[in-house]
């Protein structure tokens, strides 16, 4: 090893603590963690494991795309929110399906067309793009087809032991019924089903749809009444000093009825302010840039992750927690939760709509610092002083 990789070596070593590491050991997972190979000194105790990246997930390979997912199976304490990453190539499809769960997605790049019908025969067909969310809730048919350019999607279900290996698909459903009974019921012969699948299609080819227009159908019963797609880019997001973040929930995507999300943006020294949430757990994912998150169990318990795009993480519910940018660029993630709505408590807001000597008592600091708290408008993300 020469000088300059010895120097790149991490050490889990700090102010006389610790020691080298000669052993065997894996060096880039030590440069990525660099929080979990020396805390922080203010971690403290054994908690859960909250992060796992889409990287070490297995991948399943399909002749129009591939998917991976992480589940509770892979991040245990997960118990709320399941997620899968998701990309078809041009024209093809994620097949006519439905789920015992409800679907979230954040499309992550490329274009795709999405349709369902709900249980009134009211249909829904969209063309969703970069930063476009869809929600389509459960027991809702559905399908995914990719434009021109391909498709990258992230998924998420209202279940923490949802597996995507696991919906309900047409073809299989099909292929699992007597010929017979499906001539019965749709009025076909044995010649025009001779082609059927004998097996799940999943994921598989297609050409590249036409218009929207033209591929618009046109129900007896109307369209579905709370439109299952969304444009979150387009949001006016809230602007703080160290970022921004917007929020889509069932106050703007009325569809959205069993999971709320926001995406947040920090620049580089910014950090997600000290908080929790009085709802749900929290589930995360990293879009880009790099950054720590500190979480604060309870009874003297605390541990620190880091975090790169790809990465998963997750926060219990009513775990006090905060997300530093740590690198040159904006750190971009999304929090969401199994609920309607988005609630956070902050920690500065809180203490600022207090007397302000309890706070101040009740950590040994002036007043005057506590009185110099914002109590209406709260730096959510802010910048270091």
């Amino acid at each position: 090893m020469t000088e300059h990789a010895q120097r790149r070596v991490p050490q889990p070593q700090r102010n006389g603590q610790g020691g080298t590491d000669t052993g065997p050991r894996n060096i880039e997972l030590d440069l990525q963690n660099p929080d979990m190979l020396t805390p922080p000194e203010t971690d403290h105790g054994t908690l859960p494991n909250m992060k796992f990246s889409f990287s070490m997930a297995h991948t399943r390979l399909e002749e129009g795309g591939w998917t991976r997912e992480i589940t509770q199976r892979e991040l245990p304490i997960a118990t709320t929110l399941a997620g899968v990453d998701m990309k078809l190539n041009p024209g093809a499809y994620r097949e006519l399906h439905w789920h015992k769960e409800a679907e979230w997605a954040y499309v992550l790049e490329g274009s795709c067309r999405i349709g369902a019908v709900d249980q009134e025969g009211r249909n829904f067909l969209d063309d969703v793009r970069k930063g476009d969310l869809w929600f389509f809730p459960k027991g809702i048919p559905h399908y995914i087809q990719a434009l021109e350019e391909g498709v990258e999607f992230l998924l998420v279900f209202d279940d923490g032991q949802f597996s995507e290996n696991s919906t309900f698909m047409m073809s299989d459903f099909f292929a699992h019924t007597p010929k017979s009974v499906l001539a019965k019921n749709f009025g076909w012969t044995p010649d025009q089903m001779a082609n059927m699948p004998e097996r799940e299609k999943y994921i598989f080819k297609g050409e590249v749809p036409p218009s929207l227009e033209s591929d618009k159908v046109v129900s007896p019963t109307g369209d579905v009444p709370n439109w299952f797609s969304h444009r979150m880019l387009a949001q006016q997001p809230q602007h703080f000093s160290g970022g921004t973040f917007r929020i889509a929930d069932s106050t703007t995507f009325k569809a959205s009825t069993t999971i709320s999300a926001a995406l947040v943006e920090i620049q580089p020294g910014g950090m997600r302010e000290l908080h929790w949430h009085p709802t749900n757990d929290e589930w995360q994912y990293y879009i880009s840039g790099f950054g720590r998150m500190g979480v604060f169990a309870s009874s003297g318990l605390a541990r620190t992750f880091d975090f790169r795009a790809g990465d998963v993480g997750y926060v219990p519910f009513a775990y006090g927690h905060y997300i530093e940018n740590l690198g040159n660029e904006p750190l971009v993630f999304l929090e969401m939760f199994r609920h309607p709505r988005f609630e956070d408590v902050s920690a500065m807001q809180w203490m600022a709509n207090l007397p302000p000597q309890v706070s101040a008592d009740t950590i040994n600091m002036p007043r005057s610092m506590i009185e110099a708290l914002p109590k209406d408008k709260r730096p959510v993300i802010s910048q270091n002083r």
